[in-house]
């Protein structure tokens, strides 16, 4: 199970330096045009203040999803949960962060790493979908 610690979406915006025109993952560009403009992460992550929370992960169970231990989740509480959506969900009086499988056995739990089981979540469980991400904010350095 991964254990997330969460941060409120507040009203504070902060404007940041943006290169507007992209920068080159493939061959350099000699041609680019440095347009320096100002961008808000707030309005580029959060579609839905008032229902969306930062979550930090701690596991390893989601990394082959590109989710890793410390990464920074931005997660939505008001999108409806889908079949294939990566959601945060309190499972028995833990949170975990898992991609959602409904078929007809139920409702499924799925991990990102070959470690980890997938889990089926049965009438016996204290289930909840917390909400689901929408982004994962990484660290590099």
């Amino acid at each position: 199970m991964l254990t997330l610690e969460f941060y409120k979406i507040g009203e504070d915006e902060m404007w940041l330096p943006y290169v507007e025109d992209g920068v080159s993952c493939g061959k350099p560009s000699p041609a680019y045009q440095q347009v320096i403009r100002r961008l808000s992460l707030q309005q580029e992550l959060v579609k839905n203040p008032n229902s969306t929370l930062y979550a930090r992960v701690c596991g390893q169970s989601m990394i082959d999803d590109g989710i890793a231990d410390n990464d920074l989740l931005v997660v939505d509480r008001s999108l409806p949960p889908e079949s294939g959506k990566i959601a945060v969900c309190f499972l028995d009086g833990e949170f975990t962060v898992k991609r959602l499988q409904i078929d007809s056995q139920g409702l499924w739990l799925i991990p990102a790493n070959q470690a980890y089981s997938p889990i089926l979540v049965t009438e016996e469980n204290h289930f909840i979908i917390w909400g689901i991400v929408t982004h994962v904010i990484k660290s590099l350095a």
